[in-house]
């Protein structure tokens, strides 16, 4: 029988977890499909949805109960955990951009259907201008990244606090020697999730 809270519909913590174990396996169509079902801005697009919802839109909740009575309803809502998870999925499984000490990674999962995706990203008292390509319509693979016009291992790249903006540039796809890259290849528009 639908419940409410950990015996609910949704059990954020788990359902995020999803999302990212859909990413590690290179799933990034159901990664962003999954993402965008717990999107709480997705479940407050209308005022009957927000009535039902009844919590805050851009906070997420803890769980969203199946209960007869209270189905649809937001349960814990600025529950850190879950938020940090949601956090996490985002940024580190989807768009994959994790930073381990003095560098930082760039490994997207994302839907076949990305053209491409641009993020700014400020560290230290640099900025970054992070440019992603998806030429081939591909869910997951880095083809070549390079950083400021010269390449660089995309697993890799270094943390440069100089002050200065630097550019990256990801083009997924088989994996390419700098001689044999596509010519024109575009800026990214902004995408969001």
């Amino acid at each position: 029988m639908p419940g409410i809270r950990e015996n609910g519909g949704q059990y954020t913590h788990a359902a995020v977890w999803v999302i990212i174990a859909s990413a590690c396996l290179g799933n990034g169509d159901e990664a962003v499909e999954l993402f965008h079902m717990l999107n709480p801005i997705n479940r407050t697009r209308t005022a009957s949805d927000l009535e039902r919802y009844k919590a805050e839109p851009y906070v997420i909740a803890g769980d969203v109960y199946a209960n007869e009575s209270h189905a649809g309803r937001a349960g814990w809502t600025w529950y850190t955990g879950s938020a940090g998870w949601m956090y996490r999925a985002g940024l580190e499984h989807i768009l994959g951009i994790r930073r381990t000490g003095a560098v930082f990674q760039v490994d997207p999962c994302i839907p076949s259907t990305w053209k491409d995706f641009s993020i700014t990203w400020r560290i230290g008292t640099s900025r970054y201008e992070i440019l992603v390509s998806n030429p081939e319509r591909r869910c997951r693979g880095v083809g070549y990244t390079t950083l400021d016009d010269q390449e660089v291992d995309s697993r890799s790249v270094p943390i440069l606090d100089d002050g200065a903006v630097h550019t990256l540039r990801v083009v997924l796809g088989q994996r390419v020697a700098p001689a044999a890259k596509p010519d024109g290849a575009e800026t990214p528009a902004s995408t969001r999730i």
